[in-house]
Order: structure tokens, then C-alpha cells, then sequence
């Protein structure tokens, strides 16, 4: 008979150590969730400041060339030529 009942303690005893490791498990769960959007979060805005940056570079690049510098004036050509084009396009979508 003490013998079951020694069995029912030690069931009991890992059912405890068991519930209490989920608890943990699952606190621990919500928190590297948490880190993680917010590192999505981060990572999001880090990328549209790059965008943003890269755009104000190849502007900062054309308004260099259009001052006059002979520098890059062949890409800045190419730029403005695709830009006319992509004008035109829209102009023409526009009639249709």
C-alpha cells in the first residue's frame, strides 16, 4: 500500500515539475514573441530609411551632375532619359 502511495507522491512531484517547466516555457515563449516583432518592427523601419537614403543619394547625384560636374553625367542622362519614357507612358495610357 505505501508503495502506491510512494508512486501517487512521485507522480505527483513530476506533474508539479512538469506544469511548473511549461509555465516557464511559455513566459519565456511570449517574450522571445515579443523580441521578435519588435525586431521586425526594426528591422522594417532600418530598411525604409536605407530606401529613403539611397533615394536622396541618387538625387543628391543628379543635382551634382546638373551643376555642372562631368562626373556620372552619362548615368544622370540615362536616369532622365527613363524618366521621359516613363512619362510618356503614362501619357499614353492616360489617351487610350
Amino acid at each position: 500500500m505505501s508503495n502506491k502511495v510512494e508512486a501517487i507522491h512521485l507522480l505527483e512531484d513530476k506533474l508539479k515539475n512538469l506544469l511548473s517547466n511549461y509555465e516557464f516555457l511559455k513566459n519565456e515563449n511570449e517574450l522571445l514573441l515579443q523580441n521578435n516583432t519588435k525586431l521586425h518592427y526594426q528591422l522594417k523601419e532600418q530598411l525604409q530609411f536605407l530606401e529613403a537614403q539611397k533615394k536622396q543619394y541618387d538625387l543628391l547625384k543628379i543635382a551634382k551632375t546638373i551643376n555642372g560636374s562631368s562626373e556620372n553625367t552619362r548615368d544622370t542622362k540615362l536616369k532622365i532619359n527613363a524618366l521621359i519614357r516613363e512619362i510618356d507612358k503614362c501619357i499614353i495610357q492616360i489617351q487610350e
